[in-house]
């Protein structure tokens, strides 16, 4: 258990950020579940307080460092402080396209929210973090943040890039206290991955080790884990958690 201790989670309306805030609330944490989709965002308050779980709604754009600040901040005021957080708000954006082919809005977009999103949210985290006394950070970054992957230019040019960020950070402020983490998750079972045109899951799934896709609950443990205790020499790592896809 984790008596005390918060957690801030981006992303947390749905996928693999819904399923890390139950899972950080169900080790003890006070949990700020941040997203911009204020429905879905409020809708997860409710169902981990009617779990008896410590849980408030944070009105948060990553792309927005005015939001971002705001969020984090309120979380600190409501809950006293802030311990752990994962940056899980991402898209995809769109596919298909080879790299000479995809469009400017689409790449605008795709680094606004998984690249520079993640900094905004560590600009303004780390700080609220040291003054509570250290803690860990993860990054939500992908199996494309370590791998290629034809036609996803701009979300593996994002993903990397968070890749690169957790490490320097990591660097940065270990001996102050703060641990910084990535998880690279594969093809997760979550409302994003299952909208894939059924063909290319169908032959994703057909080439990975492991022959399914992975659970939110197995992405959500290991993003606990990472912030715990138990994961105090743990840094700037990216961790697989994609059933050995990149292990081929």
């Amino acid at each position: 258990m984790s008596q005390g201790k918060v957690a801030f989670v981006t992303g947390a309306g749905s996928g693999i950020g819904k399923g890390t805030a139950l899972a950080f609330a169900e080790a003890g944490y006070a949990v700020a579940i941040a997203d911009r989709d204020e429905a879905a965002g409020a809708a997860a308050e409710a169902e981990l307080r009617a779990a008896g779980h410590s849980a408030a709604f944070f009105a948060c754009d990553v792309t927005d460092d005015a939001s971002v600040a705001a969020a984090v901040a309120e979380t600190v005021e409501r809950f006293g402080g802030l311990h752990a957080a994962f940056n899980a708000a991402g898209i995809e954006g769109e596919h298909g396209k080879l790299t000479a082919e995809g469009t400017l809005d689409n790449w605008n977009r795709v680094i606004a929210v998984d690249l520079t999103g993640t900094w905004l949210c560590l600009r303004h985290q780390i700080p609220a973090i040291l003054k509570s006394g250290g803690g860990a950070i993860v990054n939500c970054a992908s199996v494309a943040g370590i791998l290629g992957a034809p036609a996803f230019s701009a979300y593996v040019a994002a993903k990397h890039g968070v890749v690169g960020l957790t490490r320097t950070a990591a660097i940065e402020y270990v001996r102050q206290g703060v641990r910084v983490n990535a998880v690279c998750p594969g093809t997760i079972a979550t409302p994003m991955n299952q909208k894939l045109d059924p063909e290319l899951l169908k032959g994703l799934l057909a080439i990975s080790p492991a022959g399914r896709m992975g659970l939110v609950s197995e992405v959500a443990r290991t993003v606990v884990f990472l912030c715990s205790e138990g994961a105090g020499f743990i840094n700037g790592q990216a961790i697989s958690v994609d059933g050995g896809w990149n292990a081929q």
